[in-house]
């Protein structure tokens, strides 16, 4: 079935349980995603923790429904989390990363996993009913070319979903939160804390993270002016993550203290719209 959305004359190459494509200009931030993301244990660990609770499944139906029978293709796929955590039986499931081992374990799940740089993918246009891009901008050099490339992607009347990147107005800190901000590293370094168990791991991770820190991130403006243009009509919405379906519906939900407190110090209300940790994009193409 792969074959029937490349387009003319693309070749992948097989490697074991995925397929890999032409990247056509390597960078410091795909090296970076592809040794991370392509570490057996770190992948393991970003599979088993991030985007697999209640709320992340609740605001994903709502956003886009049961994948069931549906041609999807998942851009910065990872390991799998979002099909980990929402299930299904899509009629085609795609999967694209840079990281080798991350699409190993997401094939394993049911991915049809190809290794490609997210802004230069293999795939015909208009191919997918659905395109999610799920905690991937913010680990792209160039957030609105992927964004143009899922939209490439999209059917007409088929949706674009992006959510949990970092909202610039939200960790834009300022002074004493952006000193704490910084701090926070040698913090998670001595107390093994998350995803930092290792001075290794903490330095790969960082390097992943290309906008993700204070006066960069995705904004509203991002959205309407890479995809309105495309033909899609774009609704977003803030969360502070700890929130589902209600998120469609306006509420942000709670921010744990320690971004309140970012907040707040940066002279902002927590509460606002504007300090909601991530913005979920949903745009639908039109029938044209």
């Amino acid at each position: 079935m792969l074959n029937d959305i490349l387009l003319p004359d693309v070749v992948l190459q097989r490697r074991g349980l995925y397929y890999e494509s032409v990247i056509p200009n390597n960078s410091p931030g795909l090296t970076a995603n592809a040794i991370y993301f392509g570490n057996e244990a770190w992948a393991r660990e970003y599979l088993d923790f991030c985007h697999r609770d209640a709320h992340f499944r609740s605001r994903w139906l709502a956003a886009g429904g049961d994948w069931t029978d549906k041609v999807v293709i998942d851009l910065g796929c990872g390991p799998g989390n979002v099909f980990a955590t929402l299930g299904g039986k899509p009629r085609m499931l795609v999967g694209v990363d840079v990281a080798g081992g991350s699409l190993e374990m997401a094939s394993r799940l049911g991915y049809t996993a190809v290794l490609a740089d997210a802004a230069h993918t293999p795939f015909r246009s208009r191919v997918a009913d659905i395109v999610a891009i799920n905690a991937s901008l913010h680990h792209c050099d160039d957030m609105t070319a992927v964004l143009s490339e899922g939209a490439r992607l999209v059917k007409p009347n088929g949706l674009l979903i992006t959510d949990h990147d970092p909202q610039l107005t939200a960790w834009d800190y300022k002074g004493l939160a952006k000193w704490m901000w910084d701090a926070r590293l040698w913090i998670y370094r001595v107390t093994r804390h998350g995803f930092h168990k290792t001075g290794s791991q903490q330095s790969c991770g960082l390097r992943t993270e290309l906008h993700h820190r204070p006066g960069d991130g995705v904004t509203h403006e991002l959205f309407r002016r890479t995809l309105e243009p495309l033909g899609f009509e774009v609704r977003i919405h803030p969360h502070n993550h700890q929130i589902g379906a209600q998120a469609l519906e306006g509420e942000v939900g709670p921010a744990q203290w320690k971004y309140r407190m970012g907040n707040r110090l940066s002279g902002r209300d927590p509460r606002a719209p504007d300090s909601a940790l991530s913005l979920m994009c949903i745009a639908r193409r039109s029938m044209n």
